[in-house]
């Protein structure tokens, strides 16, 4: 199989949902603590060994094509003030992968996105890997994902156990048992379905590894639900067509992952990350407990 070297990441949604914030800054850049929130999903796609990110950006994006560059006044401002630390910080996101970028002009939803990368990714296969959820770096999520697809082709997803009256919310897969405990043969996936017709209550979370055949399947794609071309049905058709590009596994995650598309999962993502840093977890644990125990 294909080694995969090549990573997208849709980034030109509106973020309405954290409106005004994200009036003239991208969601993308609100931060975590202190990294912008894709900074983290750049880094965990070059963990993963993936050093070729191309972003699907939007109107009004620009400042994530300047964080992923070299800021040459600010770090010679640094370098006069000795502050080695912070220069550090500062050159670590323009080092972490070669960045590419393409604007998805008429927003079709996320099978679209993926379509404008065809051009960049040809007929490899490549990494989706959405904003908007956050893997800790301890569980290397992506790396097996990777690691399935290179050994049994097709396509492989993310999938996350959540409450069945929750899986209205996610793109839902009928799977099938195989010898691994962590993988599953998809046999299925329905988008939001209802409660009582969802096939398992096994979620669809951000990550993909794509065959490209892909990109033929999402150009007959009609669009779907909220009048989108949705990435869940493209990979519909290839779960239960093999023939139109390899199986569909998915492996089944367990780990930490962090949701920063809500404003209330936002807050939580950065709480818990703020706990576990060495540098600012023993504070803020004190402050929090004091916090809780006085006020609440």
């Amino acid at each position: 199989m294909r080694k995969i070297q090549k990573a997208v990441i849709p980034a030109a949604g509106l973020g309405t949902r954290f409106l005004p914030a994200t009036k003239a800054t991208p969601k993308e850049m609100l931060p975590v603590v202190d990294k912008p929130a894709i900074q983290y999903v750049v880094e965990e796609a070059a963990a993963a060994g993936l050093s070729d990110v191309l972003m699907i950006t939007g109107r009004n994006k620009r400042a994530l094509e300047d964080h992923f560059d070299r800021n040459y006044e600010l770090e010679s401002a640094l370098t006069r003030k000795g502050d080695d630390e912070r220069l550090v910080r500062v050159q670590e996101s323009s080092a972490l992968a070669t960045m590419h970028y393409v604007r998805q002009g008429d927003p079709r939803g996320l099978g679209h996105a993926v379509l404008c990368a065809e051009p960049h990714v040809g007929d490899q296969p490549f990494a989706v890997l959405l904003g908007d959820d956050l893997i800790d770096p301890r569980d290397p999520l992506l790396s097996r994902m990777v690691e399935i697809q290179e050994r049994e082709g097709g396509s492989v997803v993310a999938l996350m156990e959540v409450p069945r009256e929750l899986i209205h919310q996610y793109g839902c897969a009928a799977v099938e048992a195989t010898p691994e405990s962590d993988v599953v043969r998809v046999t299925g996936l329905v988008e939001k379905p209802d409660p009582a017709d969802a096939p398992s209550s096994l979620a669809v979370i951000g990550r993909y590894v794509l065959d490209p055949a892909v990109f033929g399947v999402l150009r007959e794609t009609e669009p779907g639900r909220g009048g989108e071309i949705q990435l869940t049905d493209a990979l519909q058709r290839l779960a239960v067509d093999e023939k139109l590009g390899g199986p569909v596994h998915g492996v089944v995650f367990r780990g930490r992952r962090y949701d920063t598309g809500d404003r209330g999962d936002y807050l939580r993502a950065i709480v818990r990350l703020a706990c576990e840093r060495e540098d600012l977890g023993p504070d803020f644990r004190t402050w929090l407990r004091g916090y809780v125990a006085t006020e609440l």
